[in-house]
């Protein structure tokens, strides 16, 4: 057997045993275990480590592990809102211009002629019974006209995914379609702003799902962005999409951007006088510090 239970006692009995510095009472040690969970709050307090034993470097405190924490649970929700709101303008703009191009097909997503049979072969599995129960507007148009076999795709659409919307996108047979599209947020290149897009459908999906986010890996990179040079030249860091999403959104909203940008450094310089915390905000994370408000 890989492991068994163990009570919060022998849990900060065995912080202690490999180096932690409790410096939180005992009591509020035991509810945030409680709360957050000893395996979940390894993933912050990996960093840490110095060895297979899982033994902590000298003065390793539990409340460093804690501000990692919640600096993560912050960012995830930060950036969880503006990429909501790139999901939304990017919907929009994605139903608009491919509509206009097909503007006498609502539902040339279902198009051979237009999409990519890899994306259609797959279409009648998602677009079932249920789909159309489970979404009510969707209910309504099958319910009103009977013999179609799928909605328009401006009222289908709103019932996707970021991810599916992204793959739409993705096979869309037409390059001079995805082009247009793409010069929404200036880019003149489609597989650029796929590239954005794919990133930070991995990143929505990781903040969504409560994944741990301050050294995310982007494994296939960032693709470069327009005059915005990436930390240390690494594009594959969670900085770089960070990178991404704010180009994107200064296509959109200047205001919005900028608004990101300022909760950003916000929340960074909240550490400007914690060393360790700052080490992993630059070294894990990506961020520069060089950019004050």
């Amino acid at each position: 057997m890989a492991g068994v239970a163990t009570s919060i006692e022998n849990q900060i009995r065995k912080l202690r045993d490999r180096g932690m510095v409790l410096d939180i009472e005992e009591d509020k040690i035991k509810e945030i275990l409680l709360d957050i969970g000893y395996y979940r709050l390894g993933f912050y307090w990996h960093p840490f480590e110095i060895d297979a034993e899982h033994n902590f470097a000298e003065g390793t405190k539990f409340s460093t592990v804690i501000d990692l924490y919640y600096l993560d649970v912050d960012l995830r929700y930060l950036l969880i809102k503006y990429i909501n709101r790139l999901e939304l303008n990017f919907r929009t703009n994605l139903i608009y211009w491919a509509s206009m191009h097909y503007h006498d097909n609502a539902i040339w997503y279902t198009d051979p002629t237009v999409m990519a049979q890899e994306y259609l072969k797959d279409i009648k599995a998602h677009y079932n019974n249920n789909f159309k129960k489970k979404n009510i507007q969707i209910s309504k148009h099958h319910a009103k006209y009977p013999d179609d076999i799928y909605a328009p795709c401006w009222k289908t659409f709103e019932y996707y995914t970021f991810g599916s919307i992204v793959k739409v996108y993705e096979h869309i047979i037409d390059q001079d379609v995805r082009k247009l599209i793409a010069e929404q947020y200036n880019l003149k290149k489609p597989h650029k702003l796929q590239n954005f897009l794919d990133t930070l459908v991995f990143v929505r999906n990781s903040c969504a799902h409560s994944g741990v986010i301050f050294d995310l890996h982007i494994d296939e990179g960032v693709s470069g962005i327009p005059e915005i040079p990436f930390n240390n030249n690494y594009s594959h860091s969670l900085d770089s999409a960070i990178k991404a999403l704010l180009y994107l959104m200064n296509n959109i909203s200047s205001n919005r951007k900028n608004e990101l940008e300022e909760k950003l450094i916000k929340l960074f310089n909240k550490f400007t006088d914690n060393v360790v915390i700052k080490g992993i905000i630059k070294k894990k994370l990506g961020y520069s510090y060089d950019i004050e408000l």
